[in-house]
Order: structure tokens, then C-alpha cells, then sequence
């Protein structure tokens, strides 16, 4: 009990740490808390700290739609020799796990959601919401395809697609979402995110460097606002101050700031246990499934109302809990299970999916005629989140689509919850 104490205790704990790190050494802040987060998980599951499962634990567990074994059922089979007496204490700590995880998400939703200024990001989406749509329009049909190409050869490929459109709408926030949501295997759910960190890597590595030119070559160039207003350098200025603060925890436990945060959290917990209840009357639909649409739908309707909407650092907090539930899933990660030959075709579909939807995004934009930089800030903003715009802005040396990428990102959280469970 004590284990599984510290356990809980360091997940919640130390998510504040990589976050210094991140603020104190710029290199790490370029890799993120979440990376990191994955990387101290991953390790503490696979240098002998936390037990292993035996092989008929995991034929028990694995694919078979449940994270964990009900106690007595456990305790059964142990008496009857099939699980060895160490599962008993795995399994305990799973369980902890699994419910961490999912109360983490659970509350990390309607936190982020809270935040959200839906009308003004669709004001400002501009001429990017075109973009936006072409490359919704995109990852749908890529990740369609790709199912069909690879539901033979992936176990749980529906699954998989289903997060990778939630993944390449709004990045790891809809990721966790919909895992939860289509109670998706953790080794499964670790390991495509990992390769997705892989491939996205190379990926943005190019947008902020050959990409700019590169896209230019194919696309028209982007058209600036035809002489500077006080209403531009406002917006240029609240484009800077919105791109700063998603990475901002400064003041999070100020006593001005901590108060109305309990009241979100408060409202967070009304929201999943108003989305619980929905799930209860709705038995022909996954609970799991019916909560994770049923608090997003809440969320968004809890951001129109401006005092929600105006509580300092509901975002962080919720992100704060996504770091912690990377930590918590990448504890459940066995590198002797993920690497292995059998799990080649889900990197080709991630690779597939990835490069399929940018060249789609790409030739749909070349049709329309969407320019250069409206195409790359719109595909930033939905494969990698809102937080990787302003360098991709800065690559691209044009401060006026900051928000426009922002607002896309904003959306592609919203959009990506119903889509990728849907899918």
C-alpha cells in the first residue's frame, strides 16, 4: 500500500519539476514537459523498480478490452496456478494506474476547454480556416485509408485510427481523450505516441527550417494586411501575450490565482460527474465513450460564460494533469513487449498517416490556392498543438498568422474529441 502511495505521490509531484527544467535549460524546453514526462515513465518501468507481469497476465489483460483483473477474480486464479502470487501486486498497482489515468484526464479536459475564447478564435482564423478545413478534410481521409490498408496487420487498428485523428487535431491532449475514451491498450497507446515523437521530431525540425522556402515553391506567397492600424498592433501584441502564456505557470499558487482555481476544479468535477451520469443513461454506449463527449460538450459551453472563461491558469492546471498522466501511462510501458518486429506495420501506419495527410493538405491547398504560410501555421497549429505555433511563426518571419494558427489548434481540440471517437 505504502508503494503504491509514493507511486501516486510522485506522478502528481513531478510533473512540476520537468516544468522548472523546461523554464530553467532551453534545449529542454524545445523537447517538453510531456516528452520528458513519457522518457521518466518509461524508465521507471523498465530498470527493475516496478514488478512484471507474467506472460499469463498479460494473455489475460492485453487485448481482452480490460487494463486490469478484478481482485477476486485475480485471487481465483492464482489458487488455480495460472497467475503467479507476484501478479497480485502488479495488478494492484495497475489498477491505480488505470484510475489515475483516467481521473487525470477526466479533470485535465474541462480545464484546458474552460479557457477557450471560441468566438474570437474563429474571428481571427481569417483566411486560415479554409487551410483548416482542407486539412481536417485531410487527416480523415489519410487515416481512413490507412485503416484499410492496415486492419489486417495492426491489432486494434480502429482503435489506433481513432487516436490518430484525435492526435493530428489537437496532439497528446485528444490523444489521452480518446485512449481513455476507446480504452485503448496502454503498451499500444505508449507505443504510438512514441513513434508519433519520432516522426513528428523530423517533421518540425523541417517546418522551422527548409520548410518555409520549400512550401513557398508550390504555394502563393502570403499577403500582408495592407498598412499597420492600432487594431493591428493591438492583435500583433495580443498574438505575442496568448502565445506566451500557454507555457506560463508563474503565479499558478498565488493565493489571487489558487482560490478560483479550486472552483474549476470544483466545476471540472461537477462536469465529469454530470458526464457519468449521461453514461449511465446511455447503457447501449462504452461509459467511457458517453463522458469523454459528454464533458467536452460542457466544457466548451462553460468557456462562453466570461467568468469561467476569465480564471487564471485553468489551462496550465490542465495541461499540469496531462504531464502527470503521461508520467502515470508510461509507468504501464514494457519496452520488452513494444519492440518487437510484430509492431513494425503500426510505425508504417503513423508514418502513413503522418506524411499521407501533409501531402494531402498540401495538394488540396495548391488547388485552392491557400498560400504558403497560412498552409504551414494551420498545420502546425492541428498536428502539433497550439503551444508549437509561435515557432513555426517565427520560422516563417510572419508574426500576423500567430493567431490564425492558434485559433486552428484551439478548434482541432474541440473537433478532435468527437471526430476520433466517431472514427
Amino acid at each position: 500500500m505504502f508503494s503504491l502511495i509514493i507511486l501516486a505521490v510522485f506522478c502528481l509531484v513531478f510533473p512540476a519539476f520537468l516544468i522548472w527544467l523546461t523554464k530553467r535549460y532551453g534545449f529542454l524546453k524545445k523537447i517538453g514537459a510531456i516528452v520528458m514526462a513519457y522518457a521518466t515513465g518509461i524508465l521507471i518501468a523498465n530498470v527493475g523498480i516496478m514488478p512484471r507481469s507474467s506472460e499469463a497476465y498479460r494473455d489475460a489483460t492485453i487485448g481482452q478490452d480490460r487494463a486490469y483483473i478484478p481482485k477476486a477474480e485475480a485471487v481465483e486464479m492464482v489458487a488455480a496456478g495460472t497467475l503467479k502470487h507476484s501478479d497480485l501486486r502488479y495488478n494492484s498497482i495497475v489498477a491505480v494506474q488505470d484510475n489515475m489515468q483516467s481521473a487525470l484526464v477526466l479533470l485535465a479536459i474541462p480545464l484546458i476547454l474552460f479557457s477557450l475564447n471560441v468566438r474570437r478564435w474563429l474571428r481571427f482564423s481569417g483566411k486560415g480556416f479554409l487551410s483548416m478545413v482542407l486539412a481536417l478534410f485531410s487527416v480523415i481521409v489519410i487515416v481512413a485509408t490507412g485503416y484499410l490498408i492496415f486492419r489486417d496487420k495492426v491489432e486494434g487498428a480502429d482503435k489506433i485510427g481513432g487516436m490518430l485523428v484525435g492526435l493530428y487535431t489537437g496532439g497528446s491532449v485528444n490523444l489521452a481523450s480518446i485512449a481513455l475514451a476507446l480504452r485503448v491498450d496502454p503498451h499500444a497507446f505508449v507505443l504510438t505516441n512514441t513513434y508519433d515523437m519520432i516522426v513528428g521530431a523530423i517533421v518540425i525540425l523541417f517546418f522551422i527550417t527548409a520548410g518555409p522556402a520549400f512550401f513557398r515553391l508550390f504555394l502563393p506567397p502570403f499577403k500582408a494586411p495592407a498598412g499597420p492600424t492600432g487594431d493591428d498592433v493591438d492583435i500583433n501584441g495580443m498574438n505575442r501575450k496568448i502565445a506566451e502564456d500557454f507555457d506560463d505557470y508563474t503565479g499558478m499558487f498565488k493565493k489571487i490565482t489558487v482560490l478560483p482555481l479550486l472552483g474549476a476544479i470544483a466545476l471540472a468535477v461537477v462536469i465529469t460527474g454530470a458526464g457519468l451520469f449521461v453514461g449511465s443513461l446511455l447503457p447501449q454506449v462504452p461509459l467511457t465513450v458517453s463522458v469523454i463527449l459528454t464533458i467536452t460538450t460542457l466544457g466548451v459551453a462553460a468557456s462562453f460564460i466570461k467568468p469561467i472563461r476569465d480564471i487564471r491558469k485553468t489551462f496550465q492546471l490542465g495541461m499540469y494533469l496531462i504531464i502527470a498522466f503521461s508520467i502515470v501511462i508510461a509507468t504501464r510501458c514494457d519496452l520488452s513487449i513494444i519492440f518487437q518486429v510484430k509492431y513494425l506495420n503500426l510505425l508504417l501506419f503513423i508514418t502513413y498517416a503522418y506524411f499521407g495527410s501533409l501531402f494531402l493538405h498540401l495538394f488540396l491547398s495548391w488547388v485552392f490556392r491557400v498560400n504558403a504560410d497560412d498552409y504551414l501555421i494551420t498545420t502546425t497549429g492541428f498536428v502539433y498543438s497550439p503551444p508549437f505555433v509561435p515557432m513555426v511563426a517565427a520560422a516563417l518571419k510572419n508574426k500576423d498568422i500567430i493567431l490564425t494558427g492558434l485559433a486552428t489548434g484551439m478548434i482541432g481540440w474541440i473537433l478532435g474529441n468527437y471526430i476520433g471517437v466517431a472514427f
